[in-house]
């Protein structure tokens, strides 16, 4: 029984199946790299299209800012999300490994899997938020073709925060994205041009209907909403809003080798992520911001989540026919693009997670199946239906991953200086063992950038106002904080306590990694055969 779970790669191929490896984690040979511009351009397409994308900016209009200051926070929020994107990538660019070997060189082969752990409960939490948005959105397709769904008796309590018509939604969803998971991510092209399209027509038009139906924006995109009940002054919301915009996208930042090693060159990968990461982002942010803004208009109330908007367009159709089939594309295109984005950066990044952690037994599809049903034990109903729980969420997320972050940008840029000698990066008792397996260096450069704001996060999380100032100050701004006290930490902690063989390369390539031009700068003199 323990041999036909086991995994079985072609050894021809350098694809060894053992405690450190398996097909998935391998660094990538030139023929498995097969994304150029327009899967780039995808990808981040079918993450700015995400609901996800939609709420957030929303829920900022609902604590207080205007349009104009909520779109001054996407704007600087996408460019660092771009900028450190870029840094965290690079590695899967130059050396085509993905996040799983990525942390091996900086906290040895068994010490990676703290940060592994990390990432795989992140990609657990954010597949059951995609499989609950997506559920919602089930429920108004539904909705649309028999209007009766609607009033579907309900039988659950209170304290789930939710409806039987909206969890027969989520069970739909959740079963439609099943077969999507047998897909490699190496033919996504196809799915990642028909989403983007649809969905992109599908923002236009909503954005559209909204202006002309409210003859114009509407006050909210001046002033805001209920300013004067925060404790908090604009600056500090507006702060602690590009620390929750910047925490949205913190497992993917974290992780963006294991897609970056997907690339053709550095350039497709620099402008797919380009235009579409911070350009389409902010763009999509915008017809959000603004369709939300005049919707406030026409309803008299702020929809920050799009499945509330679409009942109420169709509520506000009187149900007619029209206002039916409108809403019903409408929700299949952000359904559609909730699904997917589900897929790629949830169930593939957790699959990759997972190999990491079991190679022998888990490769990219069985772990993505463990991630996407994960969604039921996590239970997104709690988090996603109250905005002030939604925003608390978000905004956690980059307290543990941005320390991360700053270890893995320190290492690879200031410590090692972008050399690598990847036969070492899976194998026991070789450069990278250390002590046992684990580095103890980067340790307490990640405590240090996440306990002084661990204070903030339990005073937000439990809706408390009374806590000492300093507290929260530090949890506004608990990305920054965190990437650059443990990157100044961990740099020094190297510089006091070096490591050996540092800038080591490999004489061969031994996964046939590297095409001609990259074995000359990444091999030890001689090169291998055929190459």
């Amino acid at each position: 029984m323990n041999e036909k779970v086991k995994l079985h790669g072609d050894e021809s191929g350098h694809e060894q199946t053992d405690v450190w490896s398996n097909r998935d984690i391998i660094p990538l040979p030139p023929h498995r790299r097969t994304w150029d511009v327009m899967e780039y351009f995808g990808f981040w397409t079918i993450s700015s299209f995400s609901v996800v994308t939609w709420q957030i900016p929303g829920a900022f209009l609902a604590t207080g800012l205007s349009v104009g200051q909520t779109m001054a926070v996407i704007i600087v929020s996408r460019f660092v999300i771009m900028i450190w994107s870029f840094a965290i990538a690079w590695a899967g660019l130059t050396f085509h490994i993905g996040y799983t070997v990525q942390n091996r060189y900086s906290w040895g082969m068994r010490g990676a899997y703290l940060p592994l752990l990390q990432r795989v409960l992140l990609n657990f939490i954010w597949s059951a938020i995609g499989c609950w948005n997506g559920g919602r959105l089930a429920t108004v397709c539904i909705t649309a073709i028999w209007p009766s769904f609607h009033t579907l008796p309900n039988g659950l309590p209170a304290r789930m925060h939710t409806t039987t018509s909206e969890f027969v939604g989520f069970i739909v969803f959740w079963v439609l994205t099943l077969p999507l998971l047998w897909i490699p991510p190496e033919k996504f092209r196809r799915l990642f041009q028909f989403i983007s399209i649809y969905t992109g027509v599908a923002l236009f038009s909503v954005m559209v209907w909204s202006l002309a139906k409210a003859k114009g924006v509407g006050p909210i995109f001046h002033t805001g909403q209920n300013t004067s009940q925060s404790p908090w002054s604009i600056s500090w919301l507006i702060v602690a809003s590009i620390n929750s915009s910047i925490g949205s996208q913190a497992a993917g930042m974290t992780n963006g080798s294991d897609f970056s090693r997907y690339a053709k060159n550095k350039s497709g990968y620099i402008i797919g992520t380009f235009l579409c990461l911070f350009l389409t982002g902010a763009l999509v942010s915008l017809i959000g911001l603004t369709t939300t803004a005049a919707c406030q208009t026409i309803f008299g109330t702020v929809f920050w989540n799009p499945p509330d908007l679409f009942m109420a367009i169709m509520e506000g159709g009187k149900g007619t026919s029209g206002s039916r089939a409108a809403v019903f594309f409408l929700s299949l295109g952000f359904g559609l693009s909730s699904m997917f984005e589900n897929v790629v950066g949830n169930g593939v990044a957790g699959g990759i997670d997972l190999a990491g952690i079991f190679p022998l037994y888990i490769n990219i599809r069985r772990g993505a199946i463990i991630t996407i049903t994960f969604a039921w034990i996590c239970q997104p109903w709690q988090l996603v239906n109250r905005a002030s729980t939604f925003l608390s969420v978000i905004s956690s997320f980059s307290i543990f991953l941005a320390p991360i972050m700053g270890v893995m940008v320190a290492d690879f840029y200031f410590v090692r200086k972008m050399r690598l000698k990847l036969s070492e990066l899976y194998k026991s008792h070789g450069d990278f063992w250390y002590s046992g397996g684990v580095n103890w260096r980067p340790f307490p450069a990640w405590i240090v950038g996440w306990a002084p704001t661990i204070g903030g996060l339990i005073l937000t999380s439990n809706s408390k106002s009374s806590g000492p100032r300093v507290l929260y100050e530090l949890y506004f701004v608990a990305f920054f904080y965190g990437f650059f006290s443990s990157l100044l930490v961990f740099y020094l902690i190297n510089l006091v306590f070096p490591v050996s063989n540092i800038g080591d390369l490999d004489e061969v390539d031994v996964y046939g990694t590297f095409t001609r031009e990259e074995a000359k700068r990444f091999l030890r003199p001689r090169l291998p055969k055929g190459v």
